[in-house]
């Protein structure tokens, strides 16, 4: 017997396999900024820690997290780890790993230049791990952790990298009720003796039947469709109540429409193609996204932009046949490639259906995706696209850095204030989106040189899983947004992304969804979805289409809302409303369920307070001093807090 159970100790040892974690799918792998290396450092270097050069293992930066699917078959990890020799700053790391909800490992805090550790945790009977590299209280910067000569041992199935725990996409927005809701913003800014067009965002049960009390002279409503369209009045602001009426009940609404100088007191909404169609997109495609809009109900809580990005223009090299020649006619007006055969019926197409038409290009003389841009034909465009009848322009800085001659402040702005005022001279409203990455502090001089919205930093797609603080960066810069000027973290990524033929996901969780909405609509930020349209499911519409959460960023203050850090896992974002109430987030941004508190003191209130959950539509209660929830990973509880009454 003796002999039997050696036997099978050695047997079982035999059975043991190594597998490497720079040989494994590291696409779930998220950090605070870049992506992980394999192999090499993450400046691209060889691994170093301790002037000890390795070939094998993984460069990362903090925040790094590495969830694992390993079903009590992987027996333990060993590494080397510390902070990359070349990270060439002071940083400060902690490794920790979690499995299965507890914490098995913690390394202590290791700084810049600090001998490297040997990592050996025992993993057995664990079925999922997190592996995190923690910044160490005092920020990100140099943060440069490598696990070198990573290993995993195991019988069976090696580890599985995985996105996260499972979470269900549950559906937490109530669905509309019969009766009408109006949803409309309650000031519209507009410009005296232009053209006017707003269609009346109402849910509720068709048909219904619209009317307005305070019409000014030159606006007329068609009580079917619900638009209002017309010419602007003469400068001044016009009160109007909107009333919508079916046969389960009636609504009102105040309506303000602002004549003046100021384009968007609120922040646009509506969709881009971008993230759906890249270089495929087409008119077909555009008026599909129009007839959507109005279908699955986005237009009904007040998206009102279909807005064609790069690629509709000509290219002198493209992959599509249909898409490239001559860029410009002989007489210098710009022209689309073939898939776009009459600019101004696209246009008119989408106005028809009440809703607005938005178009891109560079002040430079390609676009980032190489189609002709605006470079010394700045005046003709801006009459072409006012020709047409588009609504608003997203100016791309793109290939404009090889032409701008310096990049000083007043090169940077430029191209921005030329299109801005070349925009104002036009016979139509165009309001004009800044997009050049946050250079040069934008916020401080967006609106200055005639822009309604900019974007403050780059790219989103690429910067999903640094959601949180990319929305806290935006954060610090909310002393430049307000009505008429807005800043601009980048489009709504939920959903799919495209090509339209083979949609997939972005890649969020539905608590990251959630908290990606809560986020934009906290900080009065422009709201672009930029799926796929024609992918949308229930999940994802109840994400963008919820009318209590789509009423804080539109509320007519236009306050980003100020953030309160608790701890590194979890933070308030906390912003003032028009009727004296706070909008408040409770966001975790770690790894595992928290409970998060918003104290009375820190978001500026005080006695009894009414408690309103805007996700799911329903009163939690009075309370007093604080509100306390449990909150999800990556989640956020949404509420509204108001005076308690008697």
């Amino acid at each position: 017997m003796r002999r039997l159970a050696l036997l099978c100790c050695l047997a079982s040892a035999a059975a043991a396999e190594t597998v490497y974690l720079n040989d494994l799918d590291l696409a779930p792998m998220r950090q605070g900024w870049g992506t992980p290396q394999l192999n090499r450092s993450i400046r691209e270097q060889p691994l170093s820690l301790g002037g000890k050069v390795f070939d094998k293992g993984v460069g990362s930066h903090a925040r790094s997290e590495l969830w694992l699917q390993l079903d009590g078959q992987t027996e333990r990890f060993q590494a080397v780890i510390g902070i990359d020799d070349n990270a060439n700053g002071a940083g400060s790391v902690v490794y920790q790993v979690w499995a299965d909800g507890k914490r098995i490992y913690d390394s202590g805090v290791i700084k810049t230049g600090e001998p490297a550790k040997e990592m050996d945790v025992d993993l057995r009977g664990a079925r999922q791990v997190l592996m995190l590299i923690n910044d160490a209280g005092d920020g990100i910067n140099f943060d440069h952790g490598d696990y070198c000569d990573a290993r995993f041992t195991y019988t069976g199935a090696p580890p599985k990298p995985i996105v996260g725990p499972d979470e269900e996409p549950v559906i937490l927005t109530p669905k509309p009720g019969p009766a009408p809701r109006l949803n409309n913003v309650k000031r519209y800014g507009c410009r005296p003796g232009h053209p006017f067009l707003y269609r009346i965002p109402c849910q509720g049960d068709r048909p219904l039947r619209f009317s307005a009390d305070g019409l000014p002279a030159g606006i007329q409503l068609d009580p079917g469709t619900g638009i209002l369209s017309g010419t602007v009045p003469a400068k001044g602001e016009y009160r109007v109540v909107l009333h919508a009426e079916n046969a389960a009940g009636k609504a009102e609404r105040p309506f303000t429409i602002v004549a003046g100088d100021t384009l968007a007191p609120t922040p646009p909404m509506g969709w881009n193609d971008w993230y759906a169609h890249y270089d495929n997109v087409t008119d077909a495609l555009m008026r599909q996204a129009a007839d959507l809009m109005l279908s699955n109900g986005m237009a009904d809580v007040g998206y009102a932009y279909v807005d064609i990005d790069d690629c509709w223009m000509t290219a002198e090299h493209h992959r599509d046949p249909q898409r490239q020649g001559p860029t410009r006619a002989a007489d210098g007006t710009l022209l689309p490639n073939q898939h776009f055969p009459d600019m101004k019926a696209l246009a008119d197409y989408v106005h028809g259906r009440g809703l607005k038409a938005g178009l891109y290009t560079s002040p430079g003389p390609t676009t980032c995706a190489g189609f002709a841009g605006a470079w010394q034909h700045e005046a003709q465009d801006a009459r072409t696209f006012a020709d047409w009848g588009f609504d608003l322009l997203k100016y791309d800085w793109c290939s404009y850095g090889g032409v701008a001659g310096g990049n000083d402040l007043a090169a940077m702005q430029k191209p921005y204030r030329l299109m801005g005022e070349l925009l104002k001279q036009q016979a139509r409203d165009i309001q004009l989106n800044l997009c050049q990455y946050g250079m040069g502090n934008v916020w401080e001089w967006g609106a200055e040189v005639g822009g309604q919205s900019w974007r403050t930093a780059g790219d989103l797609g690429g910067e999903l899983s640094r959601l949180f603080e990319v929305a806290l960066h935006n954060c610090e810069h909310r002393a430049w947004n307000g009505p008429g000027a807005w800043n601009d973290p980048d489009y709504i990524l939920v959903g799919n992304t495209g090509p339209a033929a083979n949609p997939r996901p972005f890649g969020l969780t539905p608590n990251e969804s959630y908290s990606f909405m809560s986020l934009w609509c906290l900080m009065a930020s422009p709201l672009f979805y930029s799926g796929d349209m024609g992918s949308l499911d229930a999940f994802t519409l109840n994400v963008l289409c919820n009318p209590e959460v789509i009423e804080l960023d539109q509320d007519p203050l236009g306050q980003c809302a100020a953030p309160a850090v608790l701890n590194a896992e979890t933070f308030l974002l906390v912003k003032d409303l028009e009727d004296g109430s706070k909008a408040v987030g409770l966001f975790n941004r770690g790894e595992f369920p928290a409970e998060v508190t918003a104290p009375w003191a820190a978001i500026g209130v005080q006695g009894r307070r009414m408690v309103r959950d805007l996700w799911r539509g329903r009163e939690l209660g009075v309370m007093e001093g604080s509100y306390t929830a449990r909150v999800a990973r990556h989640g956020v509880v949404l509420v509204k807090v108001a005076e308690a009454g008697p």
